[in-house]
């Protein structure tokens, strides 16, 4: 096999190579209008990756309250295989009370006005069961 740095590397050795295959990130296909085809899910359905497919894949997958969990070949009919959250490290114990108020306020933005606007960017949707989890997370930040 051969490999490539980044999306952009993977697609370049990609376009390279007549017949080769790939793996780059949906936004990366989505917004250089890289086609695609549909990969088997836990269910033994063929799905293409979509915005939706892969919030059905968050959607479809317990959530712990630590966070800690894995969304690759989540169960679901709908269900695109190869998705994964992206993830944000946060201390709950701050010194700097102005850096923690400015935090808090940052992550609760994303959460109630930021969310809407994703899916105009080409990423995929948090589940509303997800975004509750982590309100109470944000809650507890001190």
């Amino acid at each position: 096999g051969l490999g490539g740095k980044g999306n952009e590397g993977v697609a370049g050795t990609i376009r390279q190579q007549p017949g080769a295959i790939g793996y780059v990130e949906l936004i990366y296909a989505l917004q250089n209008k890289i086609e695609f085809g549909v990969v088997k899910n836990a269910a033994g359905n063929f799905v293409k990756a979509s915005l939706d497919t892969t919030t059905k894949a968050a959607s479809g997958t317990k959530v712990p309250p630590d966070f800690r969990v894995s969304i690759t070949n989540a169960p679901g009919k709908d269900a695109y295989p190869i998705s994964s959250f992206t993830y944000l490290l946060v201390p709950t114990q701050w010194q700097d009370q102005g850096k923690k108020t400015a935090m808090v306020n940052f992550l609760n933005w994303m959460l109630d006005k930021g969310e809407p606007m994703v899916t105009g960017l080409d990423y995929a949707s948090i589940p509303k069961q997800v975004a509750e989890m982590e309100k109470a997370k944000i809650r507890e930040i001190r």
